[in-house]
């Protein structure tokens, strides 16, 4: 039988309910994604001849290091991070604490509308799935899972690229403009989809796993209880193990997103060539190549640090605001 407990609940009330947990969460998850996106996207040393877009404030210019010598003290040094903590400590002491909800705005714009179009479209596809018994119970949030996350991408990925380049290099939004001008001049609007790739192989095989490793826990944690009767802690604890296990297989595909649209501010610091867009089977070998296999687990900590109470938070206000809603429309009175 399909899941009714969608029952009374309007797609609308269910886009407000999961747009309310994007906000609670990217306020509390932002910095670890900050920390994250900088580890990934450094490289075992910086090549000459670059024209870096890092700025060490929001409104201050860009840094020019053709040959490093132009480069102040905070860029040569503390910006090469040991790891996590040290990613932290070094960010807030350098560039200030602000820093880490860099790229927040975009954040919020990206994930709020993403985050409500994703979940209701994963609840109805499931409904639907179940209730024409195109697939089994066991298989319905897998499948419902990765065909709302591939929608999701498609439509977003502009905006993850304006997110990770704010996150990553703290550009300025005027040098980011630029950045993204110079992009579309060069390789057309394509340019904008240019993590779309590996940003999928990432989230579409993590939402699927992640909706199937979720029904499973909560089966498995609600007992004998009717499922439209899960309380909020047992979805906070089955989304935070199931955003765990998905975070861990698919962080190679997240290294290799956050390196390819990082690499859209690395322009020859003489002339502007179009970038040569590796597939992503390349970038992982030579990603192996230049950093080992530990460099396809860059990010590790603060993505799993980050992946369990995001997961945690987001599904267990999601459930919070179905359940509020489901009772608000029972308590309405019959016409209204």
């Amino acid at each position: 039988m399909a899941d009714q407990d969608l029952g009374g609940i309007s797609p609308f009330q269910q886009m407000v309910a999961s747009g309310a947990g994007a906000v609670v969460t990217s306020l509390f998850m932002t910095p670890l994604d900050v920390v994250k996106v900088r580890l990934q996207s450094q490289r075992p040393s910086v090549a000459n001849g670059k024209c870096l877009l890092y700025c060490n404030g929001v409104l201050e210019p860009l840094y020019l290091c053709p040959n490093g010598t132009r480069c102040t003290t905070w860029f040569r040094d503390p910006t090469r991070f040991t790891g996590t903590l040290d990613a932290f400590v070094k960010i807030v002491r350098h560039e200030g604490t602000r820093t880490l909800w860099s790229g927040l705005p975009a954040t919020l714009v990206m994930t709020v509308p993403a985050t409500a179009v994703y979940f209701t479209a994963y609840d109805q596809l499931k409904t639907f799935l179940c209730g024409q018994a195109l697939t089994s119970d066991l298989y319905a949030p897998m499948v419902a899972g990765a065909l709302a996350r591939l929608g999701t991408v498609t439509v977003i990925s502009p905006l993850e690229l304006v997110r990770t380049k704010l996150q990553a290099q703290h550009v300025s939004y005027r040098e980011l403009g630029t950045c993204v001008r110079a992009a579309v001049a060069q390789g057309g609007w394509r340019s904008l989809w240019l993590g779309w790739g590996p940003t999928a192989l990432r989230d579409v095989p993590f939402s699927a796993l992640y909706w199937f490793n979720y029904e499973l826990v909560k089966r498995w944690l609600n007992g004998p209880r009717p499922k439209d009767q899960t309380s909020v802690g047992i979805s906070f604890v089955a989304g935070g193990i199931s955003g765990t296990v998905a975070a861990i297989l698919t962080l190679p595909f997240d290294v290799v997103k956050t390196q390819r649209q990082v690499a859209l501010g690395a322009v020859e610091a003489v002339r502007v060539k179009p970038p040569r867009v590796d597939s992503t089977w390349l970038l992982l070998r030579r990603i192996r190549a230049e950093s080992g296999t530990k460099g396809l687990f860059a990010g590790f900590l603060p993505r799993i640090i980050k992946a369990a109470p995001s997961c945690a938070i987001m599904i267990s206000t999601y459930e919070f605001g179905k359940s509020f809603f489901q009772r608000l429309n029972r308590e309405k009175p019959l016409g209204h």
